[in-house]
């Protein structure tokens, strides 16, 4: 769970820089057109982020979306690795009977020292893996769309109707916060 959920701070809309586009949509069935809308989102989603960076010098790259915020280099890094562990989910849920997933500790990968590195192999790894991912989804049946994983650290079942729907906001959300920094500090 989210500090949020646990803590009882404020909601994500009271949160604009944390959560510029609001909260995580919580979807386990998609119809037909909203699937092919967010599939195009999911492939349209590497330009998009890196037009969010586009330009940005290292100082900019190495200041925070916000007070306690990763570095927006830090962003640039973990959107690929959390969309790569996303990917590997997929491919789980589709190749076994409702996989139990292993998590992983994003801010302990935040803080790993290639998260220091040129965030261009970072744009690029997110092109070529959303090429790949939107590609496989693209080619599912509706019953492959029926497939789950476990996530043991929130204990739920997930489709990929609602995977898909979780990452194409995820890659937004932190689109934007770049943006709303950008905006904010006139960059």
């Amino acid at each position: 769970m989210s500090d949020l959920q646990t803590s009882g701070k404020q909601s994500p809309e009271q949160q604009p820089e944390r959560f510029p586009i609001g909260p995580q949509p919580q979807v386990s069935v998609l119809s037909p057109d909203e699937r092919r809308r967010l599939l195009a989102s999911l492939a349209e989603l590497p330009a998009q982020f890196r037009a969010a960076f586009a330009g940005l010098d290292d100082a900019q790259l190495n200041t925070p979306y916000r007070e306690g915020g990763w570095a927006l280099r830090q962003v640039a890094h973990h959107v690929p690795d959390s969309h790569m562990n996303a990917y590997i989910r997929t491919r789980l849920a589709l190749s076994e009977e409702a996989p139990t997933i292993r998590p992983y500790d994003q801010n302990a990968w935040a803080a790993l020292p290639d998260m220091d590195g040129d965030i261009a192999v970072s744009l690029d790894l997110l092109g070529a893996l959303h090429g790949r991912w939107a590609r496989l989804l693209s080619a599912l049946s509706e019953e492959q769309w029926a497939a789950t994983f476990v996530h043991p650290e929130y204990g739920r079942v997930y489709t990929l109707d609602g995977m898909l729907a979780s990452y194409v906001w995820h890659g937004q959300h932190h689109a934007a916060q770049v943006t709303g920094l950008r905006e904010r500090k006139g960059w």
